[in-house]
Formats: structure tokens, sequence, C-alpha cells
């Protein structure tokens, strides 16, 4: 049996089965024996209170599951309920394949890849809720006009999600 390999940066600090473990001055690779051990990069982490919109609240849900601080069978429908939420928010974009990378890692048991595969999305999920507060740049998104309305459409749909007022 291989092991799940870390390669740890100097001073990267890692949750193992609810321990925080702080690497010290120089690069480290660790192996991993015991199967099914609940790791978590912190660097991957988000704090409670930044799980405040639909992708950045999938993403913390796998990322309880990962922590161990949730079981998979408790987190997983809720989970796939989030993420086809999103399928249906983010399908008319590129970033869609994310989602559906997401949700195929789900039906795996992947939780990691999921955060994984949620990461790129929190950025542009900021980028559009900006643009609907009137604080982002329309052109940010350098996309041809008509993909305008899909944009819309996507806001809309993540707004729906948030339960915003229109």
């Amino acid at each position: 049996m291989a092991g799940l390999v870390l390669k740890l940066g100097p001073n990267e600090r890692v949750l193992i089965n609810g321990v925080v473990m702080e690497n010290g001055d120089r690069k480290t690779t660790l192996k991993i024996m015991t199967p099914n051990a609940s790791i978590l990069r912190l660097r991957d982490a988000l704090h409670p209170e930044q799980a405040n919109t639909p992708v950045t609240r999938a993403y913390y849900a796998a990322q309880l599951v990962v922590a161990g601080s949730v079981e998979a069978a408790e987190a997983g429908p809720e989970l796939a309920s989030m993420l086809g939420a999103l399928a249906t928010a983010f399908a008319p974009l590129a970033e869609g394949a994310a989602v559906l990378e997401a949700q195929a890692q789900l039906e795996k048991g992947r939780y990691y890849s999921v955060m994984r595969a949620l990461k790129p999305l929190i950025e542009v999920e900021a980028r559009l809720l900006a643009l609907a507060s009137g604080g982002g740049d329309d052109a940010a998104f350098d996309v041809p006009l008509d993909l305008r309305r899909l944009e819309h459409r996507l806001l809309l749909l993540l707004l729906g999600l948030l339960d915003v007022a229109i």
C-alpha cells in the first residue's frame, strides 16, 4: 500500500484526524499510511463565516467531511443538492465544467477533489456578486457581448440561491 503523500512547505499547517500540525522551517514529505485518515491542508480551509455564498457553502460542506467533522453519509445528500443547483447556475459558462467535475467526484466519495473542483469558482462567483452589487467591472469577464445574457442568467440564478430579493 503506497499511502497518501503530503508535501508540506516551510511552516505549513495541516489537520490530521483533528490534530493541527505545523511543519518546521524546511520542506517535508509525509506518507500517510492509515486508510481513510481525515486530512486537510489549512491553506485550503475556509472559516465558517466565509461560507456565505452558494459556492463557498458547498466548498465548506465538503471541507467538513475532509476534516472529519461530519460523516460523508450525513453531508453527501445535502452537498449533492447544492451542487445540482450550482450546475444549473453555472451551466452557461465554461466554469460549469468544474461543477460537473465536483459532482462526479462526490459520486466517488472524493470530498477533497470536490473542494479542488470548486476552488476556482469561488473567485468567479465573487466577481459575479460584486457585479450584481454595482461594485464590479463588467469588462472583468472578458467575454463577447452575446454571452452577457448568459452571465446575467447565471447572476440571477446565483442571487436566487442566495435568497436575495431582486
